[in-house]
């Protein structure tokens, strides 16, 4: 009773139950007066073949024959009997099998199912909760976004209309609250003005109109939002959103800083005080074929090496690893530093063979754009014509075609092409391209993004050496925004972040520490009392006070929180 009791209530608190009870019964009101009307029937047509029967028998036999049960104990033995029988079986056929059954569950059965849905999923979350995450909608950057959150201890909530969706996400895990991002009520249901920040993360138009019912019920709340137009880019600032995301653009800028080779410096990816994190490709430098030792990045620059990119993953730079002719270096120093490196690099103009660029929708282009900045020759393949003309301005050449196809592959330049990247939306086809690039010119750089993060493996294994997930790189920036410039993304689920030196490792030697060892994050600077230290060496003395700069998975900053936080 307990359980059914507040079903019930949700029930007859639906603004259409009255509608439905009354749709319901006029069926069975329907199915009373054939049930009569047969049995009157029964009676008549009985007495005139001579039996006689109680007007109970008379609505049993209607409603044995109706139900189709027919037991046979009280039949017919006229034709005209025998006639009637059939229309009050066909009858019942039609009324108990189809009509009543649609009916109930229709106007009873269904309404019940979505109360009990309704009854299950949170319609507010606890008035305690402030500084949280508000997010508007549950797709693959929210998950990945959540993932992050929960690792550096923020709570959320997530805005779900669909009531079945809300009680889905909600037997996840996922904390919900049910209800339309736009509606007054939602918002003060999810504690929108005691959130730290709110996530618009719908359609360009949707984005809009939630931004501003957000800045109407909560004038100071910080409002991030994605944008897949960039030409909507100014309609969602002056709808009131703080922080305006070209999510697909951004794509493109970090997907071309990985296509380039042989720039002539290297790739800023951020900066924490006066600490600047770069990187750039060992092809066409003297590094390539030498130990990190070897190399003596740290002696003539100064600069910190702390990781080498693998397959989209960062490996730990340690002084014996060898250098391939494309690796990746990832190094941390000042911007003096840099200079020295920019000098050091030995091929002083871009490479004059072109790029290949395969898809030439708003990422491709945002790519393109940031190449030709470069002064790299880019060559697009795309299928579509009407795109053709917004891709000219940005690049060198645009073939338009079929990538699959060898003669449009060939005369885009695939042979001498350095670097592959593919930007079409479609992961299996990019995949496919992955794998048909690699044949036709083994030694290139092939850079590819993907929607889905599952796929980043098999576009690995099909060739490809540096992939991008666009919801990896949605939630590293939203986290970002959270922490106002606190972390920088430099790629795949890679993160430089701040954390204050727990009290375990005070005075201790950054060597003993085992923060490399025990959780793989690499230390790339350190901070007291907002001012940058440098790059540390193994003999720096940790202190109390102190800020580590590191560098790592949200895996390894949970094992990290787990092992010295105690």
């Amino acid at each position: 009773m307990k359980f059914l009791s507040p079903q019930m209530l949700a029930i007859f608190q639906q603004r259409n139950i009255g509608l439905n009870l009354q749709a319901l019964l006029r069926t069975l009101i329907i199915l009373a007066v054939f049930v009569g009307l047969f049995s009157v029937l029964f009676h008549v047509l009985m007495a005139w073949e001579g039996q006689e029967h109680s007007w109970l028998t008379g609505v049993y036999w209607t409603l044995t024959t109706m139900s189709t049960l027919g037991f046979g104990d009280i039949t017919f033995q006229s034709d005209l009997g025998r006639a009637f029988s059939l229309v009050v079986l066909l009858s019942g056929l039609v009324l108990l099998m189809i009509v009543l059954p649609f009916a109930f569950i229709r106007y009873f059965y269904a309404p019940w199912i979505e109360a009990q849905v309704h009854s299950k999923t949170p319609r507010e979350v606890p008035p305690e909760m402030q500084g949280h995450v508000i997010i508007c909608n549950y797709d693959a950057i929210a998950r990945e976004l959540i993932h992050r959150l929960e690792v550096r201890g923020f709570e959320y909530v997530v805005i779900e209309p669909d009531p079945a969706k809300a009680l889905a996400y909600t037997s996840d895990g996922v904390t919900v609250v049910r209800g339309t991002a736009t509606a007054a009520e939602t918002l003060a249901a999810v504690g929108a003005e005691r959130a730290r920040l709110v996530v618009v993360n719908v359609a360009d138009a949707t984005n809009s109109n939630i931004t501003l019912a957000l800045r109407e019920h909560a004038p100071d709340i910080p409002i991030a939002t994605f944008v897949d137009d960039i030409d909507a880019l100014d309609v969602l600032e002056m709808s009131g959103a703080d922080h305006v995301v070209a999510l697909k653009h951004r794509m493109g800028e970090h997907l071309a800083a990985h296509a380039l080779v042989g720039a002539e410096t290297a790739h800023r990816v951020g900066s924490i005080g006066s600490l600047i994190i770069a990187e750039f490709s060992t092809q066409f430098t003297e590094f390539a074929g030498r130990t990190i030792q070897e190399s003596g990045l740290r002696a003539t620059t100064g600069l910190n090496v702390v990781g080498v990119w693998e397959r989209s993953q960062i490996q730990p730079a340690s002084p014996n690893r060898k250098l391939g002719n494309d690796d990746v270096i990832v190094v941390v120093g000042t911007e003096e530093q840099m200079d020295v490196l920019d000098e050091d690099i030995l091929v002083p103009e871009p490479s004059s063979d072109p790029i290949l660029l395969i898809g030439g929708g708003r990422v491709g282009h945002a790519a393109a754009e940031a190449l030709t900045a470069q002064g790299q020759v880019v060559h697009v393949i795309e299928q579509d014509e009407t795109l053709a003309a917004s891709l000219e301005p940005v690049t060198d050449r645009v073939v338009i075609g079929n990538a699959a196809n060898l003669d449009v592959m060939l005369d885009a330049g695939i042979r001498d092409t350095p670097s592959v990247l593919l930007s079409t939306h479609d992961d299996a086809t990019n995949i496919f391209l992955a794998v048909y690039a690699r044949r036709l010119n083994p030694g290139c750089r092939i850079v590819s993004r993907v929607t889905h993060e599952f796929n980043l493996d098999a576009v690995h294994r099909a060739g490809a050496n540096f992939v991008l997930s666009e919801s990896s790189l949605g939630a590293q920036v939203m986290v970002r925004v959270l922490l106002r410039g606190e972390l920088i993304a430099i790629g795949e689920n890679v993160e430089i972040f701040s954390v204050r030196l727990p009290d375990s490792l005070h005075a201790v030697p950054l060597a003993e520490s085992g923060i490399g060892s025990k959780t793989g994050l690499q230390v790339v600077g350190l901070e007291r009392n907002g001012k940058t230290l440098g790059t540390p060496s193994k003999d720096t003395r940790l202190v109390s006070g102190m800020d580590l700069l590191l560098m790592g998975t949200r895996e390894q900053r949970q094992k990290f929180r787990e092992l010295f936080n105690k």
